[in-house]
């Protein structure tokens, strides 16, 4: 039996095209000692797997050329030679996108937990890599309080979605969203529940935020970069936090243009700071709690997009850019893999 996988074939510039991937078959990976074999069941497509495509420094390495697509997803231990995993686990950690995972001391795994209530595309998403952002960023990274203006960019994806409710749940003075087109806006107000929403496609992006926010922004959680960032940065208030988790406009970006505003971090004694998910590794048991509870009593209300097949994971990456998935976009690679 062979083990589809996608490889990267040389490093894109701007949107990830044919030419940027291999679909090939090498053979099934052989379980070592203390290592367990995975089924792979869902992939978690991610903004950040654009950038570990470029030959540049980051928090982990340039994918190789080569090499098998870095990505988080999971799936179910079919052997073990590990006390760690048992057969029928099912697990979520770096699985590459390929249809056959080595679990081992170097590529660890977390066996989820099953009578949840939750499906597996659920627990992807809202207990997944982008529901453990949005939680750490917001409480910790972003020192959220009660009464705080919040505002949020891409606001209708998976992280994004998550950040608002969560502001909501815990008493912020007013949830203010920044998202595309006016189908994603109406979404962020009807289904997520923010209170109002802005289309940053249309033009005075400044000066609309301003009139929704005309006390400033306590806290920004920013997404996006670029443009966006910068109009934000025009309408903080006091002692405001801005927390900086993504910048899916500048990923693609071939020429990338300059932030004007960060004065406003002086006069309003901002603050601005970057984080990364697993620099909380050690407490996400305490955040699956709260958001699976949030879920199953209808405090975080999440969505799916799913997109069948390993072979179409690079055209599920380039719709985070175009803006053509909605909610939390995963690629069902076996659709057998679920979470009982």
């Amino acid at each position: 039996m062979a083990n589809r996988q996608i490889t990267l074939a040389q490093r894109p510039t701007g949107m990830v095209d044919q030419s940027t991937t291999s679909l090939i078959d090498s053979p099934m990976p052989v379980c070592g000692p203390d290592e367990a074999l995975i089924k792979v069941g869902l992939l978690s497509i991610d903004p950040t797997i654009r950038t570990w495509m470029n030959d540049a420094p980051g928090y982990l390495p340039p994918i190789g050329i080569g090499d098998v697509i870095r990505s988080g997803g999971s799936g179910v231990v079919v052997e073990s030679n590990s006390e760690r995993y048992h057969v029928g686990d099912v697990v979520n950690g770096m699985t590459g996108w390929q249809e056959w995972a080595i679990a081992s001391e170097s590529n660890k795994f977390t066996v989820l937990p099953k009578g949840l209530g939750l499906d597996l595309a659920t627990v992807m998403n809202v207990l997944g890599a982008t529901g453990l952002t949005a939680y750490f960023g917001l409480l910790d990274v972003g020192a959220f309080k009660e009464g705080d203006v919040v505002v949020v960019s891409g606001a209708a994806g998976a992280t994004g979605s998550v950040v608002g409710q969560i502001a909501r749940a815990r008493g912020a003075g007013k949830v203010v969203g920044i998202a595309g087109g006016e189908e994603k806006c109406s979404e962020v107000v009807e289904k997520y529940g923010f209170d109002e929403c802005v289309d940053y496609r249309e033009a005075r992006l400044t000066q609309r935020l301003r009139e929704a926010c005309p006390k400033g922004i306590d806290l920004y959680f920013d997404n996006v970069g670029g443009d966006v960032l910068d109009a934000t940065l025009a309408n903080i208030a006091m002692h405001s936090r801005i927390v900086m988790c993504g910048a899916i406009s500048q990923y693609n970006a071939t020429e990338r243009g300059g932030v004007t505003n960060t004065s406003m971090l002086i006069m309003r004694r901002g603050q601005m700071k970057g984080f990364i998910v697993f620099d909380f590794a050690h407490r996400y048991a305490e955040a699956h709690v709260e958001l699976a509870a949030m879920v199953l009593d209808g405090r975080i209300k999440h969505q799916e997009h799913l997109v069948p097949g390993l072979e179409h994971a690079p055209d599920a990456l380039n719709l985070l850019f175009t803006g053509g998935n909605h909610g939390k976009t995963l690629v069902v690679v076996d659709e057998s893999v679920q979470l009982d």
